[in-house]
Formats: C-alpha cells, structure tokens, sequence
C-alpha cells in the first residue's frame, strides 16, 4: 500500500521482499514468439510444466493482422499481405504440438473470422491445424457460450460479447476451448448470461471528480475554467435547433466544474460503496477490502481546441443520449484537418462521448494515443478516461498497479483480456479439468 501511495518505490518495495521479488521476475519474462532462441523457449516451457500432462497453456497470436482498425489502416499497402503476423499463430501451435497441453485457451479479435490471406479467410486455416497440431494429435475446439450443432460450431459461436456475461464493456473477442483426445468426454461449463447489463456508471460515479489539465500553455483552476468559457462561444453562428439544449447543458456544465478537484488524485481513499449497480461478485472484484488508496487516476493535458470539442461532445450526449459524428459538431469546432469536412468523413466517430446507462465501448490499445474515442461523459470535468477508469471498465482490480510510461501503462490496459472475464473463464477450465463426467457421444 505504501508503494500505490507512492511513499515507496518498486526498489525499495523489491529490495525489503527479495524472494517475492525473485520470483515475480521469474513469472513475468518478457519474450516474443518467434524472436525468443526455441531452445530457450522450450527450456522454460518444461520447467514450469515438469513433466506433468495436466496443463493448461492460455494466450493467442498478436490481433494486428486480423483487427478491422489494423486492416483499415493499411487498406492501400501491397506489403500487408507479407506482414509475418498473419502466421504468428504458428508458434502457438508449435508450442501445443510439441508440449501437448490438455486443455488450450486461444483468444483474438472478432475481424479474425473475417480477415482473408491470399483471398481465403485465415480463421478455418487456424481451426483446422489447432484440431490436429501434429499426426497423432487431435483436440476438440469448443465454444464457452454455447453448445455446438450437429455440424459443429460457427464461427460466430466462439465470439464473446463481454457485456452479455456482466462485464461494464462492449468489448467483443473470439476466445476458443481447446480439449485433448483423451479429454473430449468430459463436459464443460458455459458461461453464465447476467440477468442486466452493467452499466459504466456503476465503474465510474465513486470516483473523485476530477478536472483535465492544460497543454501547451500555463495551468491553472482559473485558466482552465477560462478555456471552457471560450469553448461555448464556439457554437457562435451555428444554426441547429438543438443548439438552445446543449448550449444550456454547457453552461451548466461551467456551473459544477467549479467544484472539480485540481488534485491528480495519485493517492486517495478508496470509495468502498464504489461499483453501486454492478453485481456484488464484481464489485468485490473491483474494491480492495483492506484500507486501500486509488492510485492512477489523473487526467491528461489537453489541447484547448480538444477540450472545447470535449465539452461540446458531452454536453451534446448528456442530451441526445448519444455520441456525436463530425457532421453534428458546429463548424467551428470541427478538426482542421480536410476529411473532417467531408460529407462522409474517414473517422466520422473521431470525438467519442462514453454514455451512461450503457457499457463503454470496448477500450483499446488506441488509448494511449489521445483520448478522443474515450471522452468521459460528464462534461463539467471535460477530459478522457483516467487511467484507473479505464482500467476499471476493463475490470482489473484498483489494487493493481501498471508500470512504465503512461504510453505503456494505458497500452497494458487496452491490450488486456479483461481479468473478471479471465476469472470466469478460469473457472470453467479449472471444472473442466477436475471434471470425470461423461457426454453421451464418443471421443475424436
């Protein structure tokens, strides 16, 4: 706790628990497949499975081949095609040819099922070589949601949408079950639908509120309250009849982010009523039952044409219900770059309001550039998602404690699985493997 108050630094805290230290080093090794030496690779491998055919090897190849932001980026590029990572999956699947595991967790982005390689879909060529690794190999690749057909599985049954199994996001990813010949009779769990969708809210509204910091010029409470002054003066000359309702939601915003706390709010007490509309399992999950502090909930520093923009999106979303597209921004407000002025621009979302009553769109990697796609929806604080906001949509604990550079630390949390549905998962794998019960039709 002194560490996440930051009285004690990750030296000291390591140098005072040098066998703790030790051992986390050794659990965390920071390797790539397919640049790691393979002997050393598999060295490593066979030490933490000693010998033991009970195991359970989870990860999945890196998504930048398969994504649809990946693919839209390099649309044009005749090179794409020769990007090694369509095929990094191959190193997985050596690793569950060679070792063997009884069970395998596979995870990626949903635009896997449809990304092509030499005009055939990659998604059936990755299914059928996990389903038979190597000769005298086979696994049953299942769904966590749902029972196959007499034909199998679409592919669309291995698609998990977070937000249906009570998880604050809409995040959508394809998460496939792998089992081994020999333990194709045993049955398995699925998850669980929740009986309502957790709403951000239910993440968000405990925490202090805080207000965005300035770039590039002098900051200060006043200076930034300023700034957002200026910012309605921006709806000068637009003519939309919606203009009176979220003029008026502006001005009301300036009214309460006069009591936005200056602090960075690096250390402060933890709200333990926090989490009010999730359920109690993830709200246990979320808080910390010891006396605990939140760290890392600071905001960015904007460019003050962006918290204009900010302030604008909000504002409009408090009252639509919605996030505004670029041809709903005045004219004033709208990026200087030319797309912005298209009639059907690139990125029409570009400036992308959160919406309370729903899940948060699905935090990505993406966040570590700038904040515009997660722009928090109260628009008297105008700023991004901290990141213990976004980490707390992607569920992970508020004890757990991100390391390096921001770039890094919101790049940690936006790559992640999102740990409570990890748990859940974890869980049915745990069953599976305990499991001696039988299903009524024989084995691959």
């Amino acid at each position: 706790y002194r560490r996440l108050r930051g009285t004690l630094t990750t030296e000291e805290l390591f140098s005072r628990y040098p066998i703790q230290a030790t051992q986390a080093r050794s659990e965390a090794w920071l390797a790539e497949l397919g640049q790691v030496p393979m002997p050393e690779l598999h060295a490593r491998i066979r030490e933490a499975v000693a010998g033991s055919s009970e195991w359970v090897l989870c990860g999945g190849p890196p998504c930048q081949a398969y994504s649809y932001a990946g693919r839209s980026r390099r649309t044009n590029d005749v090179t794409f095609e020769d990007d090694k990572k369509f095929f990094l999956y191959r190193e997985y699947l050596r690793i569950v040819g060679k070792f063997e595991p009884a069970i395998f967790v596979m995870e990626n982005v949903e635009g896997i099922l449809s990304s092509e390689h030499g005009g055939k879909k990659i998604f059936p060529r990755i299914r059928d070589a996990l389903c038979r690794p190597r000769p005298g190999l086979e696994y049953e690749i299942r769904s966590f949601v749902c029972e196959p057909k007499s034909g199998g599985h679409d592919p669309k049954e291995f698609v998990i949408r977070c937000e249906r199994y009570g998880l604050p996001q809409a995040r959508h990813r394809v998460i496939l079950l792998g089992v081994r010949h020999d333990y194709s009779r045993r049955r398995h769990n699925l998850l669980t639908p929740a009986d309502a969708m957790v709403p951000l809210d239910s993440m968000l509204k405990d925490l202090p509120r805080i207000r965005s910091h300035l770039s590039k010029q002098p900051d200060s409470p006043q200076l930034w309250l300023d700034v957002l002054k200026r910012g309605i003066h921006e709806l000068s000359g637009w003519k939309d009849s919606r203009r009176p309702e979220i003029e008026a939601a502006m001005t009301s915003a300036l009214t309460r982010a006069k009591l936005c706390n200056t602090n960075s709010w690096s250390e402060t007490s933890a709200n333990k009523k926090g989490a009010r509309n999730a359920s109690v399992e993830l709200s246990n999950w979320i808080l910390d039952r010891a006396p605990s502090v939140l760290s890392q909930h600071s905001s960015r520093r904007h460019m003050e044409s962006d918290l204009h923009r900010y302030l604008f999106a909000a504002s409009y979303a408090q009252v639509m219900g919605s996030s505004p597209k670029l041809r709903d921004f005045p004219d004033r407000l709208l990026p200087a770059h030319k797309n912005a002025r298209r009639a059907k621009p690139p990125h029409a979302d570009r400036f992308r309001v959160q919406i309370l009553g729903r899940p948060s769109t699905t935090i990505t990697s993406h966040i570590s550039k700038d904040g515009h796609y997660f722009i928090h929806p109260d628009p008297s604080q105008c700023r991004s998602l901290t990141l213990r906001e976004a980490a707390r949509l992607q569920t992970f604990p508020d004890n757990y404690f991100f390391m390096g550079e921001q770039t890094q630390r919101f790049h940690q949390v936006g790559n992640a699985v999102p740990p409570y549905l990890a748990w859940k998962l974890g869980k049915i794998v745990a069953d599976l493997m305990a499991s001696d019960e039988t299903r009524n039709r024989p084995p691959i």
